[in-house]
């Protein structure tokens, strides 16, 4: 591309994020060795090529392109635009949705910038966010985020349907005890839901389904909790400040915890302490 990315990542595993502000421009044909989606930020034009199928597209604010693996691809953009790329290793969706459909069978349907996915514009611009704001060690979000967004690709954009999760009654006892435990002991670290789930022997997506059933939030909101929980108790009953208390409980810093914490609690930390 003409120029290089105003944002750009590859510190997720799998997954590779950039956001660009790019003239008018023409990428040479190619073969796509990633699943790559690209997210439209501004209003553009131009056309796009898959498999030497041509398509005139009106690039509207939240339009989404796939780009399937092993299809040849090209594209132009007839004005200046800002997109955001996120380009897939083949082995995330075999990884996040073997409990879904055969890995062997994974094959998405390209996708000219035509339509509107509301959902899958939401997860995202929640992509977009967690990297312009730098908080890349944000593992458990990001991991919850790639579920989200395979089980969509695989539901919607898939040659072959999974097959529906069927009804469980959630994690057994001793296994929620085990994960709940850890959880605890662990807050102040960067917790990633595919070493939880290898705790109980689960798939990073049977796990989060079976936890949600389980606990009747998702396991990224349970961990908030749970670091709030203990932020207000250290506020209350230690001498701690605000910007210590949110590294003794697994934030990035004082305005993370704030954030978070005017979300669940109602108020900030500085009013928490002050009521």
């Amino acid at each position: 591309m003409p120029n290089s990315a105003v944002f750009a990542n590859a510190a997720w595993n799998n997954l590779y994020l950039e956001v660009h502000e790019q003239p008018k421009f023409a990428l040479d044909e190619h073969r796509q060795t990633m699943y790559v989606l690209a997210h439209m930020l501004s209003r553009s034009s131009g056309e796009r090529w898959f498999d030497g199928k041509r398509n005139y597209e009106q690039r509207n604010i939240g339009d989404v392109a796939i780009c399937p693996e092993g299809v040849t691809h090209r594209c132009n953009w007839e004005t200046a635009s800002r997109f955001m790329i996120l380009a897939i290793e083949p082995e995330l969706l075999k990884q996040m949705g073997q409990d879904w459909i055969n890995p062997d069978q994974i094959e998405l349907i390209p996708q000219f910038s035509t339509g509107e996915d509301v959902l899958m514009h939401g997860i995202l611009t929640r992509f977009r966010e967690e990297l312009e704001a730098q908080e890349i060690s944000n593992y458990l979000l990001i991991d919850s985020l790639k579920i989200a967004m395979t089980i969509h690709l695989l539901q919607r954009y898939s040659t072959t349907k999974p097959k529906p999760a069927e009804a469980n009654n959630g994690l057994s006892k001793a296994k929620l005890q085990q994960v709940t435990e850890y959880i605890n002991e662990h807050l102040v670290q960067d917790l990633k839901l595919s070493e939880i789930a290898a705790l109980v022997q689960l798939s990073p997506y049977h796990f989060s389904r079976l936890f949600k059933e389980s606990m009747g939030v998702t396991l990224h909101q349970y961990i908030l909790q749970r670091r709030i929980e203990k932020a207000k108790y250290l506020l209350k009953y230690n001498h701690f400040s605000i910007s210590e208390v949110a590294t003794k409980v697994g934030f990035f810093d004082q305005s993370h915890l704030t954030r978070y914490f005017r979300q669940i609690v109602g108020v900030t930390p500085k009013q928490f302490l002050k009521g």
